[in-house]
């Protein structure tokens, strides 16, 4: 009980610093009234989009929260209620950081540089402590209540069940924030950008573009609540998947207490030393905004691995301790601190690789500047190269990381492993939450008509911005791909032991699973999970086409019909375009947002119905790999080919290649128009869709072990 009271304390503090941090922020000078003016637009839409968003996300969830109280109890519904609501507060509280630290990050810059990043880090900062604190609070206090006020075992089959739902609560909120946000965001800004800077010819961000300020709201739905939501989801999913492998594994052992304790153990830990790191963050003398940021990070993770350390020892006491699991594999404490040193590893090197593959100045992102001089073709397809070039090292790693752990500690040192990478969440999330304020507060400076200086500031903060989002979406990937892996084992594991136990589990009974490559139901669910990421993603991709061309008509119908915006003379109607895209996100995200949910259940039902329940358990497992490979590989793909499309535009804006308004930046737009969808839309919502799949197949598990 007293560890489970420090882990709290742990989390307790992260919004004790999320509450200091926002009274920092919020007492910054937020500049002029025209200043103030634009931002207000810009809270007033993001805050609507959200209200609506959660509105219509509340009616997918009572009708899920009344099927899982009468499957699985009253208890379990409450943990997905739980999970649920935490996910959407992260989102929402981060989101109305977000819209009022852009304005003051814009004011900052005004005065330097380095005021500009300290103000932009410190409102992502609130994000990302904010995201760790109420997923890891949510998690220990919804077990601390089923094992030590409800009496129930560790190990409990509704301990189990309730975690599980947990998570699902959280995933279901992420998937809707990630799709609808991402159709929000890039369904502005692709059409302001193809009738504004393409067809007008005027700069970005110009206040007489009429979707300039959905753009901006955009980039806080999407990118800030969106990422929130995405994160706390996978943290959450990941930190109760390890939980419930170990419940399995260790399943009435001496150290089974110890073992659940862990994973919140590394992830209290790592919420102090992720607070450490924020203090790290300072420009240098070299003027390195990138370089300011990683001080930050990689101090949080040298910090974490002293900390893990220490939380080693005390939970195990020593690193000598035998762990012993139910399948007869035998490891030490140390080990699993390898494991989670090991994960560390794979979150820095993912980092590295992204980074060089979306930040400007390496030869992915200067090929595509390189090859827009010669036209829009080739440029699109010079992008296509490096989207599908960027997923073999991410991929390598990966791997790598996987067969290290598993030598170490099998199994369940990959779920340690992806617990540890999840650990450093916080400061993830401040590094990516950054990102829009800085874009934000670009726009602001542009449309209130700051002195060019500030806006070369401002540039300077978002292009590093977009790699900031590239690189905490490409570790989002990374984590939620070894994440799945773990929620993979356990629903094997799972099915072992409904199966071995079919006395007390009657529907389980005669049950005998072949997941070998003969079985042709497993390929046949290979085949089928393999293509729900390709389908999920073209249903997002579209829903932005539809987007952005509605976007695109009302532009250019504002332009035609108000002669007197282009001449400065006349104000846009920038509220119909944010209501406008507000109602298509809504719409669309909803049909793509069930696809993960339905298709376990689906694909259970059409394989029992024509071959039983040993085959269909056999083709939904198979299905589940299936997901995870082909959505790491199209996720990945997709993200970092989109930051690069957009950092080989922001390149030429520098003055490479003729800058602004050459041939070569116009090819370089229509590349980033690509690219936007890609890395803003379908395929950051492939994270919660692939994790959402798996959850939903362990609650399908659940519900039938009741029959």
């Amino acid at each position: 009980m007293t560890a489970l009271l420090l882990i709290m304390l742990a989390g307790a503090l992260s919004i004790v610093y999320g509450v200091y941090t926002i009274q920092v922020v919020m007492a910054a000078d937020a500049g002029t009234a025209r200043m103030q003016e634009i931002a207000g637009a810009i809270r007033e839409g993001a805050q609507a989009y959200l209200r609506r968003q959660y509105s219509t996300v509340a009616i997918v969830g009572v009708v899920l929260f009344i099927g899982l109280a009468w499957f699985l109890g009253i208890v379990v519904a409450v943990g997905f209620a739980l999970g649920a609501v935490l996910s959407a507060a992260a989102g929402f509280i981060g989101m109305n950081v977000s819209v009022r630290a852009n304005v003051r990050t814009a004011q900052a810059a005004t005065h330097s540089l380095a005021a500009g990043l300290d103000l932009a880090f410190k409102s992502g900062a609130v994000t990302g402590m904010l995201v760790a604190g109420l997923a890891l609070l949510g998690v220990v206090i919804y077990y601390t209540v089923l094992v030590a006020v409800m009496g129930h075992a560790p190990g409990d089959r509704l301990v189990i069940d309730g975690l599980v739902a947990l998570g699902f609560g959280a995933s279901l909120i992420s998937i809707f924030a990630r799709l609808g946000g991402g159709i929000f965001t890039k369904g502005a800004d692709v059409g302001g950008d193809l009738v504004g800077k393409v067809e007008a010819g005027i700069p970005e961000d110009d206040p007489r573009n009429p979707a300039t300020i959905a753009d901006n709201v955009g980039d806080n739905v999407g990118d800030c609540a969106g990422m929130a939501a995405d994160l706390f989801e996978t943290y959450a999913v990941t930190v109760v998947a390890t939980m419930v492998l170990g419940s399995i594994f260790f399943a009435g052992g001496p150290l089974l207490e110890s073992v659940l304790i862990y994973p919140l153990a590394i992830c209290a830990a790592c919420i102090v030393t992720s607070i450490i790191g924020t203090y790290f963050v300072k420009l240098g003398a070299n003027q390195s905004i990138m370089g300011a940021l990683y001080k930050g990070f990689i101090g949080a993770g040298a910090l974490s691995i002293v900390a893990i350390a220490i939380v080693t020892w005390l939970v195990f006491g020593g690193f000598s301790t035998v762990l012993t699991t139910t399948t007869g594999v035998t490891f030490t404490s140390g080990a699993l601190f390898i494991c989670a040193c090991a994960g560390l590893v794979v979150t820095a090197l993912i980092v590295i690789v992204t980074e060089y593959y979306t930040g400007t100045g390496y030869r992915p992102v200067t090929s595509i500047a390189s090859a827009s001089v010669t036209g829009h073709g080739t440029n699109v397809i010079q992008g296509l190269a490096v989207s599908l070039e960027s997923t073999a090292l991410p991929a390598l790693i990966i791997i790598a990381g996987i067969l290290v752990t598993y030598g170490f500690a099998g199994l369940f040192g990959i779920a340690i492993a992806v617990t540890a990478m999840l650990a450093l969440a916080g400061v993830v999330v401040a590094l990516d939450a950054f990102g829009p304020v800085t874009d934000n507060a670009g726009g602001i400076a542009e449309m209130a008509g700051l002195p060019k200086e500030v806006r070369v500031s401002t540039d300077a903060l978002d292009a590093v911005g977009n790699t900031t989002k590239a690189v905490t979406k490409g570790y989002a990937i990374g984590s939620a791909g070894l994440g799945a892996l773990v929620l993979f084992a356990a629903y094997t594991s799972d099915l072992a032991h409904f199966t071995s136990n079919s006395a007390n589990y009657p529907y389980f009974a005669g049950v005998t699973v072949d997941f070998s490559l003969s079985n042709p139901y497993v390929v046949v669910g290979l085949l089928f999970g393999g293509l729900l990421p390709f389908v999920f993603a073209g249903m997002g991709m579209t829903a932005v086409g539809r987007a952005a061309g509605a976007v695109v008509e009302e532009v250019r119908r504002q332009f035609r019909e108000r002669p007197g915006i282009m001449k400065g003379t006349d104000r846009p109607d920038y509220g119909r375009a944010v209501d406008m895209l507000t109602k298509a996100a809504i719409r669309e995200m909803v049909i793509p947002s069930l696809l993960p949910v339905l298709s376990p259940i689906v694909a259970y039902g059409v394989i029992y119905a024509v071959a039983g329940k040993s085959n269909a358990f056999a083709a939904v497992g198979a299905m589940l790999l299936g997901v995870i490979i082909t959505g790491l590989f199209v996720a990945i793909s997709m993200t970092s080919g989109g930051g690069a499309w957009d950092n080989a535009k922001k390149y030429i804006e520098e003055g490479h290649h003729g800058g602004k308004g050459s041939d070569a930046h116009k090819a370089a737009v229509t590349g980033d128009t690509v690219g936007d969808p890609y890395k803003d839309t379908a395929g950051p919502a492939i994270n919660p869709m692939i994790k959402i799949t798996n959850i939903v197949a362990l609650l399908l598990l659940a519900v039938l072990a009741h029959f």
